[in-house]
């Protein structure tokens, strides 16, 4: 019997041939074998200026914030690939997140956020996998009001981990992040019964 949970899944890069893209992939494919309806965005295709109080004071949110935060707010769970940049989130996931998470007038606080799940992972070509850019995500998450799976995933030396096809060459990462997307839609059925 198909899920009635929505996954929306992305990866905090914009960069074309991004590891993370491809990481958050393997997870949304096993997400959606698990039933769940998922939907891939790619940020790049959702430009954003940096958040300015002032801009948005005098020009309101930009149509691609309105467009991500709406996204958002239709699902019920993140799959979400952190690149780490300087041992942190990088700024377009963070920036995102940002926008995403202002209040407009007839909105509760955090429509996007509040009560989601999300399960987060990594890749990188250094030894960490993009370790310590997840516990940034993850406390900005925590406290944006998201549950946030404890289970996590950094994949290592991201130049060699990926075959041809997108996929991971070891068996046991390949495995993990396919758990990841099929444990963020067993979490989240269970929170929404």
């Amino acid at each position: 019997m198909p899920s009635s949970v929505r996954v929306l899944a992305f990866a905090g890069s914009t960069r074309r041939d991004s590891f993370n893209k491809k990481l958050v992939k393997i997870a949304a494919a096993a997400a959606r074998a698990a039933g769940a309806e998922v939907t891939e965005i790619d940020l790049a295709n959702l430009p954003l200026p940096l958040f300015d109080h002032d801009l948005e004071a005098a020009e309101g949110q930009p149509a691609n914030a309105v467009t991500l935060k709406r996204l958002m707010r239709e699902h019920d769970g993140f799959l979400i690939a952190a690149p780490e940049y300087n041992s942190s989130i990088t700024g377009v996931l963070k920036n995102a997140i940002d926008w995403a998470s202002r209040r407009s007038a007839d909105e509760e606080p955090l429509v996007a956020f509040a009560g989601k799940t999300a399960a987060l992972m990594s890749a990188s070509p250094g030894a960490l996998g993009g370790l310590r850019g997840l516990v940034h995500v993850r406390s900005i998450l925590g406290n944006l009001r998201v549950l946030v799976l404890p289970e996590q995933r950094a994949i290592s030396r991201a130049a060699t981990a990926f075959d041809d096809n997108g996929h991971l060459v070891e068996v046991s990462e390949q495995t993990a992040i396919e758990a990841l997307g099929r444990r963020l839609v067993e979490v989240t059925e269970k929170l929404r019964a």
